[in-house]
C-alpha cells in the first residue's frame, strides 16, 4: 500500500511516484496507489492497511504522522516505509533515511523494522514532537506555496514574522510524579533528535524505543548575557542552563492560565488550557 501526498513539500512527490513505483514493482512487489484527497493519510490507512503486507508512506512528515496513526487504529500488524518528500524532513533525519526517493526507496526494500515509540496527544497520535509557544505556528501556518517555492526559507521568513508576538506562558509541568512551575516562551515532548532545523538533541541523550519523551523547556531571557547563554545550549546540544531545560519522562501534563495554540508534528493541534500527553511504548514498527 502506497500513500502518497501530492502537495508535501514542493510537490516532489508527483515527479518522484513513477520512478518509486518502478523499483518496488522491480523487486516483487504488486503496489497499490492511495492519493490523500479527498480521504486524509490516516483515513486511508485506517480503512486499508489491513489488506497489505506492507504501508509505504510517500510524503513528509505530517503525512506521516497521519500514516501512523491509521495504522494504530486500525490494529494492523504492518511496518511502515517512509519516503520522505517534505520540508524539513525531521523523522527521516532522526531515522538516518535519506532524501532523496531513490535512496530511501532501497532502505523501504531492503531495511529491517525498528519497533517505535508513538506519542498520544489527548486522542491523536503523534510520531515525533508536540509543541506550544515560540515558533511552533510555523509549519502549519506557513501558506503551502510558499513551502513549495522557498523550501525551508519559507520556516524562516515565518519565524522573523513571529518574534514580536512571542511572550511567556505561565505553566505548570506535572511528569511522572514531578512538577515544575514557571513562565515559559516554549515546550515540546519529543522523541527525535531534530525539530524543525532549529532544535537539535544530541542522538546519545535520544533512544527512540526507551518509552520515554525528551521534553524541552524555553524560558525568555530577561537579558544580553541570558540570550547569550540559550544560543550557547542551542549551539552545543546542552540544555542545561538557566534559560533551558531538557527532562525525560514517559507521561507529561502541562496546565496553563489560558488557551494555547499547540502544534503536533507540523500540524495544527489545537487550542487547550490542559493537555496531557503519554508514550505509547513500541506502538509501531518503521523501516530502517
Amino acid at each position: 500500500m502506497l500513500i502518497v501526498n501530492p502537495v508535501s513539500g514542493r510537490g516532489v512527490s508527483r515527479y518522484v511516484l513513477g520512478a518509486v513505483l518502478s523499483q518496488l514493482c522491480k523487486n516483487g512487489h504488486t503496489v497499490t496507489v492511495f492519493y490523500s484527497g479527498e480521504l486524509f493519510p490516516e483515513e486511508l490507512a485506517y480503512k486499508y492497511a489491513n489488506k497489505y503486507e506492507l504501508v509505504v508512506c510517500l510524503g513528509g512528515d505530517g503525512t506521516l504522522s497521519q500514516v501512523v496513526s491509521g495504522v494504530i487504529k486500525s490494529g494492523a500488524l504492518v511496518s511502515i516505509g517512509y519516503i520522505p518528500t517534505g520540508t524539513a524532513n525531521d523523522i527521516a533525519t532522526t531515522l538516518s533515511l535519506s532524501k532523496i526517493p531513490s535512496e530511501a526507496v532501497k532502505t523501504v526494500l531492503n531495511g529491517k523494522p525498528m519497533a517505535l515509540d508513538i506519542g498520544l496527544f489527548g486522542g491523536r497520535y503523534f510520531t515525533y514532537i508536540a509543541a506550544f509557544g515560540a515558533f511552533t505556528g510555523i509549519s502549519y501556518s506557513t501558506p503551502q506555496n510558499a513551502k513549495r517555492s522557498l523550501g525551508h526559507f519559507a520556516y524562516v521568513l515565518s519565524g522573523f514574522a513571529e518574534v514580536p508576538a512571542i511572550k511567556p506562558r505561565k505553566t505548570v509541568i506535572e511528569y511522572d510524579g514531578n512538577r515544575i512551575c514557571g513562565d515559559f516562551i516554549f515546550g515540546a515532548v519529543v522523541n527525535s533528535t531534530s525539530v524543525a532545523g532549529f532544535l537539535k538533541i544530541d542522538p546519545s541523550r535520544v533512544d527512540l524505543s526507551d518509552g520515554m519523551f525528551e521534553v524541552v523547556l524555553v524560558k525568555q531571557p530577561v537579558d544580553p548575557a541570558a540570550f547569550l547563554d540559550l544560543l550557547a545550549s542551542l549551539a552545543t546540544q546542552s540544555y542545561d542552563g538557566d534559560n533551558i531545560q531538557l527532562l525525560h519522562a514517559s507521561n507529561v501534563k502541562f496546565s496553563f492560565e489560558e488557551e494555547l495554540s499547540w502544534t503536533v508534528d507540523g500540524e495544527d493541534g489545537g487550542l487547550h488550557s490542559e493537555v496531557e500527553i503519554t508514550n505509547s511504548h513500541k506502538a509501531v514498527s518503521i523501516i530502517v
